[in-house]
This record gives structure tokens, C-alpha cells and sequence, in this order.
């Protein structure tokens, strides 16, 4: 008997269910009838695949996790332990000279008071009023602070400067009289065992568009390149005037930076700060006011100036960072 008189004997048996006549249908790729076999086999078949499916993304999970700590650690090229002194915006140079003479020794003087305690020492940018370097000729001028670079160097203290927005063109002057190391972006460092980024701070965050452009300008090789052009004595000529101008401005808001700390843009760009980078301690200058607020996570401290406050940070193994300003104008 073939297939179709079989199924038609089974349709009109009026003994036999009609479960049991699909049952006896004849089964193919899975579109009538049933296959306990085949069920059973899919079900097993589809848990493997599941099981599989959680394995790699797991997997997948956890690659992606090692890359970001990896991506991020990676970054992290700077491990100091010891005594860390950080301090900018010296502005040295800065009209009018005598002043700038009367706050370099200041610094000097300090300097000489912390040398048998230091390890590290950080400028965190703006040191210099103006900074331009030729292949032979650098601004005239600092002697006393030159020389104590050399003596704290010579000593062992490593010492990490970072460019500011008035010592921007600083090149390789620094590293190879004083064995200064030069960063130009802000860095990560991990410092007694804590995550930090430290920079001199303008530029970041949102805003400040007309600023961002100027930097532009002025970072870019080609303009620096054009300027370099310029005898020595009409480019510093030049930066000088342009230093008197800034001063002035400076000057005249200095009372009212205090009042404007709470909605800074530096403040801003902390809170915005990716929250699976852990950094403990934001570090910048820039803004001429000693600062330490404390966030969530982490603190934002801001090293001040020798304008008007004297202050720096001291970060040691024993104990968390403390801000010192040591003018009596305060």
C-alpha cells in the first residue's frame, strides 16, 4: 500500500483517534505531524546554544572592561611616592620688573626652605610671564630661580613642568640645562598611591570659545614658526606690551574671582569628568585663587598664584593634601 491509500485508510477507521492519524502521517522537514525525537532533540540543542550564547557574551563583557582599564591605566605613566610640593603661576617677568624681582626671590626663599624635604617638584604652568625660545637666545633674566632649578635638580628632586597659556612656546631649554620633564596637556600621575590629573587648567571644559580660538592660533607650529622670524628684541618687545595689557585686566577682576569660584568652568568640567575614570584629586592653577572643594569622589584643589596669595599644595605619604598660602592678603 502506498502513502495515500494509508492515510486515507486511517482517516475513515472510525476506531483511531485523530491524534493517532497525524501521528501516522508521514513526517517531513518538520511541517506536519509529530517527532518526539526531534522535539526532544531541538530543546537540548537550543539550551547548548543558549548556554554558548551567555558564554561569549561574557566573554565579550569582560574584554570589553580589560580595554577601558587598560585604555585608562595606560594613560598613567607617571608613579611618584615621596614629598610633593606643587605650585604655579609665578608669572615671572611680569610689569613691573621690581615687583617681579621682589616675588622671585620670594620663591627662591621658598624654594630653599622645602630643598631638604622635597622629591617632587610640580609648576603647574603660567611660571613664566612671557616664554620664547630661538635656537639661541631664550629671555633674559631669572638667574636666581635658574640657579635654584639646577641645585634642586642636582640634589635628585625631579621636577615636572607643565606650560600655561603664557609659556606655551617653552621647547627643550628647560629639559636640557635643568633636567626639567615638560608636559604640555594636562597628565595623569598617581601620587602616594592616588589618582590625579594635574595641568595648568585653561581651556577645559565647555565655553570659552574665543579663548579656545586664540590657543589655537597661537599653538599652531605655523605661527609660531612665523613669529619666530621676528628679531628677538620686537618679539619680546611685542609679548611685553601684550603683558602689560593682560595685567591690568587681571588686576582689576582680581576681587571678584572669589565670588565666581562656584560656577568656574574648571569646577564644571570636573563634574562632568567621566565617572569610571577614578580620579581622587583634580590639581590646576590658572585662576589666581587657592582652592579646595570637596565633590563626591574626588576633591578639586587649585594651586593659587605668587601674584597676590604665595600658596602651593603640599602631598605627602603621611598625609592628604594640604594648601598653604602664605600672604597675608588672604
Amino acid at each position: 500500500m502506498n502513502k495515500k491509500s494509508c492515510t486515507f485508510a486511517l482517516a475513515n477507521d472510525g476506531n483511531v483517534s485523530v491524534a493517532q492519524q497525524v501521528e501516522h502521517i508521514p513526517f517531513k522537514d518538520g511541517v506536519l505531524g509529530s517527532n518526539p525525537s526531534w522535539n526532544t532533540t531541538a530543546v537540548a540543542n537550543n539550551r547548548w546554544l543558549l548556554f554558548f550564547y551567555y558564554i561569549f557574551s561574557f566573554l565579550y563583557f569582560c574584554t570589553k572592561i580589560q580595554k577601558m582599564v587598560a585604555n585608562f591605566f595606560s594613560k598613567i605613566t607617571h608613579v611618584v611616592d615621596g614629598n610633593c610640593y606643587i605650585s604655579s603661576d609665578f608669572h615671572l617677568g611680569s610689569f613691573p620688573i621690581s615687583e617681579s624681582e621682589a616675588r622671585e626671590k620670594r620663591i627662591v626663599n621658598w624654594l630653599t626652605s622645602i630643598e631638604n624635604k622635597v622629591d617632587h617638584l610640580f609648576l603647574l604652568g603660567d611660571i613664566f610671564d612671557f616664554w620664547f625660545e630661538y635656537r639661541y637666545v631664550v629671555p633674559k633674566g631669572f638667574y636666581r630661580f635658574f640657579s635654584k632649578l639646577k641645585e634642586l635638580s642636582e640634589r635628585g628632586v625631579h621636577i615636572y613642568f607643565f606650560t600655561g597659556n603664557h609659556d606655551m612656546w617653552v621647547k627643550n631649554y628647560l629639559q636640557e640645562e635643568f633636567g626639567v620633564k615638560i608636559f604640555y596637556s594636562p597628565q595623569y600621575f598617581v601620587i602616594n598611591g592616588e589618582i590625579c590629573l594635574l595641568g595648568h587648567g585653561d581651556g577645559l571644559g565647555k565655553g570659552q570659545w574665543g579663548y579656545k580660538c586664540v590657543k589655537r592660533i597661537f599653538a599652531c607650529p605655523l605661527n609660531i614658526f612665523l613669529y619666530g622670524l621676528l628679531p628677538s628684541s620686537w618679539a619680546f618687545g611685542l609679548a611685553n606690551f601684550i603683558s602689560r595689557k593682560s595685567r591690568k585686566a587681571n588686576t582689576k577682576s582680581k576681587h571678584k574671582r572669589k565670588k565666581r569660584h562656584i560656577d568656574e568652568y574648571m569646577l564644571q568640567y570636573i563634574k562632568d569628568f567621566p565617572k569610571d575614570i577614578p580620579v581622587r584629586y583634580f590639581i590646576f592653577g590658572h585662576r589666581h585663587l587657592p582652592l579646595k572643594i570637596e565633590l563626591d569622589h574626588s576633591t578639586y584643589f587649585n594651586t593659587g598664584d605668587w601674584l597676590w596669595h604665595d600658596s602651593y599644595l603640599y602631598f605627602s605619604k603621611h598625609e592628604a593634601p594640604k594648601l598653604y598660602v602664605q600672604s597675608k592678603n588672604y
